[in-house]
């Protein structure tokens, strides 16, 4: 199991988030609710996620492939409705290169197919305890 751990200290909201693999990123939330806006928001994180994530699935599918793609982009607009409990994430994917409408076809249900995707999309638990 991989593993990700996070520490805040009394510097608001700034938190240093560490993976099990040595990698750091800093997390914060923007100025207007308090922080010092120094890294992405919690949400910024997960739809980043979801951008990395269909950009390397795609790239590994493309590169089997042996397609002629000089670029991938990906943008993910998001927001929340805490009223309906729904958070909406549009994906847009841009595809530089020699594709066809049955290639971009075939590169959306691959984009779906992320891993990420899958967990957005699929059933989340989530086991919290409290030391």
């Amino acid at each position: 199991m991989k593993t990700i751990s996070a520490q805040i200290d009394t510097r608001l909201y700034r938190t240093e988030i560490k993976s099990s693999s040595g990698n750091i990123l800093i997390a914060d939330e923007p100025q207007e609710v308090g922080g010092k806006n120094l890294g992405f928001s919690p949400l910024e994180l997960l739809a980043s996620s979801l951008a990395a994530c269909t950009l390397i699935t795609l790239r590994m599918y493309i590169n089997r492939k042996e397609w002629n793609v000089s670029e991938i982009n990906v943008k993910v607009d998001f927001e929340r409705d805490p009223n309906k409990k729904v958070t909406l994430f549009i994906r847009k994917i841009e595809i530089i290169g020699e594709v066809d409408e049955a290639q971009k076809e075939r590169l959306t249900t691959i984009a779906n197919g992320c891993p990420i995707h899958k967990t957005l999309t699929n059933t989340i638990e989530i086991k919290t305890t409290l030391t």
